[in-house]
Parts: structure tokens; C-alpha cells; sequence
């Protein structure tokens, strides 16, 4: 926990305990919402091929779960923190543009 807090900044347990609250419940919550969201496009296990589904999924997951780390982020009181967390994400993985100054 120790390396946590030096790492990320966090001065408080209570704080690391709602980051981790936060990060799971919003994996939880982005992969329950992927669902749904392929159904409203038309795309079910039923339609298209299971190869093509998974992979869709899994990629439909990503962008719902950047919007709600966000969010919940900001409901938890840590907007800061998850902000931080997200630029420095987004530009590992090379859209770092989205962020310019």
C-alpha cells in the first residue's frame, strides 16, 4: 500500500481504498454496458460469428471505460486523480494528441 501512495501521490488510506473501489467498479460496469450497446448496434452471438463478436466486445469496452473512470472519478471526489490517470493512459498508448497544451 505504501508504494501505492508514494506513487500515486495519495496521502490518505481512505483515498487508496475509493481509487480501488473506483477501478473496479467501473471494469465491472464497462463490461456489463458493452452488452447492451452491441445488442442496440444489431450485433448478438446469434448473428455474427463468435470470432468477430469477442473481439468486438473487448473493443467496445475500452471507450466505455474510459468514459467511466472519469465519471466515477469525479463522483468519488477524485477527479484529480483519474484525470491524471487518463491523460497519462491515453498517451501510452500513443493518443496523447487528444491532450495538447
Amino acid at each position: 500500500m505504501k508504494k501505492f501512495k508514494e506513487r500515486w501521490g495519495i496521502t490518505y488510506n481512505y483515498q487508496l481504498v475509493v481509487i480501488f473501489i473506483v477501478f473496479a467498479v467501473t471494469g465491472s460496469t464497462s463490461a456489463y454496458l458493452s452488452k447492451p450497446v452491441l445488442a442496440w448496434m444489431g450485433l448478438s452471438k446469434d448473428t455474427i460469428s463468435l470470432w468477430l463478436y469477442y473481439p468486438l466486445y473487448i473493443i467496445l469496452i475500452f471507450p466505455i471505460y474510459q468514459v467511466l473512470l472519469v465519471t466515477f472519478g469525479f463522483i468519488s471526489g477524485e477527479f484529480k486523480f483519474f484525470w491524471a490517470f487518463e491523460k497519462k493512459m491515453l498517451k501510452s498508448l500513443g493518443l496523447g494528441f487528444l491532450f495538447r497544451s
